[in-house]
């Protein structure tokens, strides 16, 4: 080393580290991603490290996640910021650039109650999914993954959801609570492929493509890697719903559109005009009449299809002095609103266990607010149908998906005149309930969107034999009857989860307003 310059000494060295890791790569048995297809040999007892984003999504772009943390987590205002700042970022190449989003998403949000990772990406993430790819990597015994994202955004997906074994990413630092918006150095990744490697007889295979196996050191301790290119992905075709592992049940946040850039770009065009309809149709709502409420709404694109069954259909129908109970599924906190529309009944008033004081004033029918004290509730339901008809959801709240949540047996103790009504919500760029935002700004979202559609099918009435009173039937079956008729008449499916269950996975909380 004598006589050297210090400049002379690091390129030296440099050289040296360059032909080491050239050296190790040579190592590695580069194959197709083809040829894994058609491998005779059982791979269920074999290990997998395969790279997320390259081996299991169909998509190779980022924006879209990266946006859903933006708007989801830090609000309007820092997607917009993302939105415009993206292509800046992109410019600087693959790993400044990720830096840039990551800090771009990330920078002052507070760490404790940060679940997007959990609650709203796993959908999203869902639908990206190719079946080739996912049939592949499912094949094998062990699976680690391998991601650029940090990992908080996918392990909830790749562990909960699909089942893998571990999940490797990048780790946000934290400062007093809160992410910086900078990411941990890569240590962690560095021995992963190694443990793999001492925990199996077998050697490792590695899927990814080209540009990841270079980059992400658990490669380096693979015997074959097996490259995807993006040509072979977009001949992949999405996973069904039916193909996952696990059902997604429940998930959060508004935005109802995969975001990618020119529909993100939609999405901000949108708004000022969205704003503008929602205040026309909440005004239509509070100050005119249901005959000309309903031609305002259709005008300005707010779909509602109602169905009703003939009026002799229902042979022996429970008699009563009092009201009828409509029972219905919860889609949005506009169900009773549109029930009693389509009963044509202005006067029919609604018991909910989930509702803001806002919109407990400024409801255009009368809504009471349940206490979750089974006597007190039940007492105020008697007294609301001695004086008319009511409407009540017994899940106790919201679902999107095509499932019904389990039905508290509560309605079947007060009414034996229970009419089930089956209702389903599509939406086109905002959801209009959420487990974790500002409940108050649920019909604002709804409303805001250009093509609501809103399905109401009042069903038969409940026969007098399968009434408690008169039929002699357990409150549980009648509960479990009225949830299976409406899952009959949407096409959805049946569950025992409970509003707390919802909450307790979306929000971390048991969903107590």
């Amino acid at each position: 080393m004598a006589g050297k310059s210090f400049p002379q000494i690091a390129l030296s060295f440099l050289f040296k580290l360059v032909r080491q890791s050239n050296a190790h790569a040579s190592q590695i048995k580069y194959q197709k991603y083809t040829s894994l297809l058609h491998r005779a040999e059982d791979l269920s007892t074999q290990t997998l490290i395969f790279h997320a984003e390259d081996a299991l999504l169909k998509s190779s772009s980022l924006f879209p996640y990266f946006m859903l943390v933006a708007f989801e987590a830090g609000g309007l205002l820092r997607a917009l910021v993302f939105f415009l700042l993206y292509p800046l970022a992109c410019l600087f190449g693959e790993e400044l650039g990720l830096k840039i989003k990551v800090f771009l998403c990330f920078f002052g949000i507070k760490k404790e109650g940060f679940r997007i990772g959990s609650s709203v990406l796993p959908k999203f993430f869902s639908q990206d999914v190719g079946r080739e790819g996912f049939e592949l990597v499912m094949s094998f015994g062990r699976k680690v993954a391998v991601s650029n994202f940090p990992t908080l955004m996918v392990r909830g997906f790749l562990q909960d959801y699909l089942g893998v074994d571990a999940v490797v990413g990048r780790e946000l630092k934290v400062v007093c609570g809160y992410f910086v918006g900078l990411m941990e150095e890569e240590e962690k990744m560095a021995d992963l492929g190694h443990e793999e490697q001492e925990k199996t007889s077998s050697h490792v295979i590695g899927i990814g493509c080209y540009r990841s196996v270079l980059h992400q050191h658990p490669f380096a301790h693979c015997k074959e890697v097996y490259l995807v290119s993006k040509a072979e992905k977009r001949n992949w075709h999405v996973l069904p719903r039916e193909k996952h592992p696990k059902p997604l049940i429940f998930h959060d946040g508004r935005l109802a559109f995969r975001p990618t850039p020119l529909a993100t770009l939609a999405m901000f065009m949108w708004i000022p005009l969205g704003i503008l309809l929602f205040m026309i149709r909440f005004a239509a709502g509070q100050l005119l009449p249901l005959c000309l409420c309903s031609p305002i709404m259709a005008f300005t694109g707010a779909i509602t299809i109602i169905s009703r069954p003939p009026k002799s259909s229902n042979i022996n129908p429970t008699k009563s002095s009092n009201g009828t109970l409509y029972v219905c599924n919860h889609r949005t906190m506009l169900d009773p609103v549109y029930v009693s529309a389509a009963a044509s009944n202005p006067s029919l008033s609604a018991v909910t266990y989930s509702i803001s004081k806002i919109y407990e004033v400024i409801s255009p029918i009368n809504t009471i607010h349940l206490t979750r004290d089974r006597e007190k509730d039940g007492i105020a339901m008697k007294k609301l149908l001695s004086q008319g008809d009511l409407a009540v959801c017994p899940e106790g709240t919201t679902c999107r998906e095509p499932y019904l949540l389990r039905f508290s047996p509560l309605f079947a103790e007060v009414a034996d005149d229970i009419t089930p009504v089956a209702i389903d919500v599509k939406v086109t760029i905002f959801y209009g309930t959420t487990a974790s935002g500002f409940k108050c700004l649920d019909p604002v979202f709804f409303l805001m969107n250009p093509f609501p559609t809103y399905t109401v099918k009042i069903l038969e009435k409940l026969p007098s034999s399968q009434a408690c009173k008169h039929g002699g039937v357990s409150k549980y079956e009648v509960a479990n009857h009225v949830q299976y008729e409406i899952a009959k008449a949407l096409g959805f499916e049946c569950t025992s989860f409970t509003r707390k269950d919802k909450y307790m996975i979306l929000a971390g909380n048991e969903g107590l307003v």
